[in-house]
């Protein structure tokens, strides 16, 4: 039996890579090429055979869009723009998933769904809600099967210190008895990447077409995921910032195509620590 083909951009981040090891299934048709330049992806598109295309490839975290915004901007929304026009001109029948962030939403004390307001908290946010508006046209002129996927928070180690739980392991694990912390009143959704990759094959194999949240639908004050890493009972000096923001996932649509996240919190903190 052949394996199915996937063309992915992006194969080299965190999810990509573990995208990759975890579906072996597949066989990958990976984009080597700038995003961004029309004659990179133009041959690339010409010579896949692809049906379905992951759409990876992005500049994050927070931090970096904030002082890299125009190249940010540039990845985010013209590099997504340039495949999609690239894929219709192709004429090739293609189902293409865009990972887009709940960055996208504004911030809410209720669990957040599809249908809800858009405003973006940060440039990062605004860089991926460009980029969905212009999928959102395509998809509404039926040129292009188009799944855009908002991802809550997820971790993994290979994610650099400019992530919460990375910052936080190397401030809690470090040789220093007493550590400062603040600004951690915040409640967010976070997934295990497992759980994540597994919800975009299974809206991959669904062929869903629209916009659906990925996460787990619990909400996780930071503060609190500083006290669970904090095994070796460290001193923390905790300054509570006043504003407090949410962003929980409602996955009552992605649990409507049949997924359940596995994983909490707690086994996300300690794949990490294994990893």
């Amino acid at each position: 039996m052949k394996k199915e083909i996937i063309g992915i951009t992006g194969a080299s981040g965190v999810l990509g890579q573990y995208f990759l090891t975890k579906y072996k299934n597949y066989k990958y048709d990976i984009f080597e090429g700038n995003i961004t330049n029309d004659k990179d992806v133009k041959i690339w598109l010409k010579n896949i055979n692809a049906k379905y295309i992951l759409h990876f490839a992005s500049k994050v975290s927070t931090d970096y869009v904030k002082k890299n915004y125009k190249n940010s901007l540039n990845v985010n929304y013209f590099g997504t723009k340039n495949l999609v026009d690239n894929i219709i001109a192709s004429k090739k029948k293609i189902w293409l998933f865009f990972a887009s962030s709940s960055h996208v939403y504004e911030n809410k004390n209720k669990k957040l769904k599809e249908t809800d307001k858009t405003n973006p908290l940060t440039l990062y946010g605004k860089t991926k809600l460009k980029a969905e508006n212009y999928l959102l046209k395509v998809l509404k002129r039926k040129k292009l099967q188009i799944c855009i996927g908002r991802i809550f928070s997820f971790t993994h180690k290979k994610q650099d210190q400019s992530y919460l739980i990375p910052s936080l392991f190397e401030k809690l694990t470090c040789n220093k008895k007493d550590i400062s912390l603040k600004n951690l009143n915040h409640d967010r959704d976070f997934c295990h990447i497992d759980d994540l990759c597994r919800a975009i094959n299974l809206l991959k194999k669904k062929t869903s077409k629209g916009i659906f949240n990925i996460g787990t639908g619990k909400a996780v004050n930071l503060f609190e995921i500083a006290k669970i890493i904090n095994k070796n009972n460290k001193k923390i000096h905790y300054k509570k910032n006043n504003i407090k923001t949410s962003l929980i996932a409602d996955i009552s649509k992605l649990k409507k195509i049949g997924f359940i996240p596995k994983f909490e919190i707690r086994k996300i903190i300690l794949d990490f620590h294994k990893r």
